[in-house]
């Protein structure tokens, strides 16, 4: 079981940004910027292009309002999209408020927020998310 399935079961805590019956969206809390969310398929498979055709599609319709609600909740000039699955062997996109092609350079130190920080930016995409 990876670590992201533990956290769709509910066994490890996250803040929560979306669910459906087929993914789950949460503040990465290793995050590169501020605002920074992972949308892991609920099936535990390594590769995002071994991912089903249905799965692989869907992925991206899920996270359309989450990208959405992080371009309106940070001053930024889009939401980001990466795919680089090395540190968890489980699919995930990660959706990032960017202003430049280095908010995506996943070699930067991350940051490190309270959690009441984490709550704050989670509310703040919540109250964008429609």
């Amino acid at each position: 079981m990876s670590i992201f399935s533990k956290i769709i079961a509910g066994e490890i805590p996250s803040y929560k940004i979306a669910e459906d019956d087929n993914f789950y969206a949460f503040l990465d809390v290793f995050p590169l910027v501020k605002g920074h969310v992972l949308v892991v398929p609920k099936v535990e498979v390594d590769k995002i292009f071994d991912l089903s055709d249905a799965y692989l599609s869907s992925i991206l319709i899920f996270a359309k309002p989450i990208a959405k609600a992080i371009e309106l909740s940070f001053d930024c000039k889009r939401c980001g999209i990466s795919v680089v699955g090395i540190e968890v062997p489980h699919a995930h996109l990660h959706l990032l408020p960017i202003n430049n092609a280095d908010d995506l350079n996943f070699t930067r130190d991350k940051l490190r927020f309270s959690s009441e920080e984490f709550k704050s930016i989670q509310e703040m995409i919540l109250a964008n998310l429609h």
